[in-house]
């Protein structure tokens, strides 16, 4: 039978639901939010009334097998991405998954095979891939503006006053058994998915380096090679004195700058400097949502598959130096 409406269910109504990409299911053209789920009631019945949402419930396993429900945003700590997202699978309904995708690469890698056994579709939530900023980035390289790339650089640095990083009550990002690792686990995600997404297929990762314990993961370095012969190096530093946020791409005519949390590009070549400023959507994961909507109703491809996380993932192990 063809679907015609996505009808979605979310697991997990927290802190990236309520304005990131919550609201965003009732915005999209062919899609509805019917169902939404929480484990704690009195929280989940207030999302569910001001989001006028009209079914709510405390159990994961009724929201995955209720029939109206054809789609599930799990949006849940990384721990329990893998088994919600296998449960989904098994009960025919696609998915959206938060990042990080899952804990480590074992995970990354039964679920890629579960996938690919399966007729179920899956998408990442890696949507800083369609936000104004990123996409420019992406056409200013494949329209070659500072010629051939030889390499990319991050450097991200957050003080104790900084606030690139989620704050909950239960502060779990702390914890590797729920998180996967530190803060490291909890940006750096959306950050290497888009060297992979603008450089293409890894050759080599570098083993990286990682100072403290992958619990805080305070200092956190790796190196990676493209085929295309880009070289990208990333340093993330959890305990610095001052606040940075940079990339870097530099190609044989100029470089290419920009920050993950700000809305301008600069363009730097022999001749001249150009500046590019952008604003987000009020729900910033809406365009990823409009294209994981038509990529579930079959009228495009997949805007960020599980093979292509996977290979984050390895970076991600590989930097901390997790075998």
């Amino acid at each position: 039978m063809t679907i015609r409406n996505i009808n979605w269910g979310i697991i997990g109504c927290g802190d990236v639901a309520e304005i990131k990409s919550g609201p965003a299911f009732q915005k999209v053209q062919n899609s509805s939010l019917i169902s939404v789920m929480r484990r704690n009631e009195e929280k989940v019945k207030d999302f569910a009334a001001r989001h006028h949402v009209p079914n709510y419930t405390t159990s994961a396993s009724e929201l995955i097998n209720d029939k109206k429900v054809n789609a599930v945003y799990i949006s849940t700590p990384p721990s329990s991405h893998l088994n919600y997202t296998k449960q989904a699978i098994q009960a025919g309904k696609n998915v959206y998954l938060e990042k990080p995708m899952v804990l480590n690469s074992k995970e990354a890698d039964e679920l890629l095979g579960i996938v690919n056994q399966s007729n179920v579709k899956v998408t990442v939530a890696h949507y800083r891939r369609n936000l104004p900023l990123f996409i420019k980035v992406k056409e200013l390289l494949e329209a070659n503006a500072i010629g051939k790339v030889s390499s990319a650089e991050i450097d991200i640095a957050q003080s104790q006053n900084a606030n690139l990083i989620a704050k909950t009550d239960e502060n779990w990002r702390l914890n590797p058994e729920i998180s996967g690792g530190g803060y490291f686990h909890d940006i750096a995600p959306h950050q290497i998915d888009l060297m992979c997404h603008y450089f293409g297929e890894v050759t080599k990762i570098n083993k990286g380096y990682i100072d403290n314990n992958i619990s805080t993961g305070d200092v956190v370095r790796g190196e990676v090679a493209f085929k295309n012969g880009v070289h990208f190096k990333g340093s993330w530093d959890f305990a610095a004195s001052k606040d940075r946020d940079r990339c870097i791409i530099t190609g044989e005519k100029g470089t290419i700058s920009f920050s993950f949390y700000s809305d301008e590009i600069s363009v730097e070549t022999s001749d001249k400097t150009e500046t590019f400023k952008f604003e987000n959507p009020k729900h910033v994961q809406q365009p990823m949502i409009e294209q994981v909507v038509s990529y579930f109703l079959g009228e495009n491809e997949n805007p960020c598959s599980v093979e292509e996380v996977a290979v984050v993932t390895k970076i991600m192990d590989s930097f901390c130096g997790i075998e």
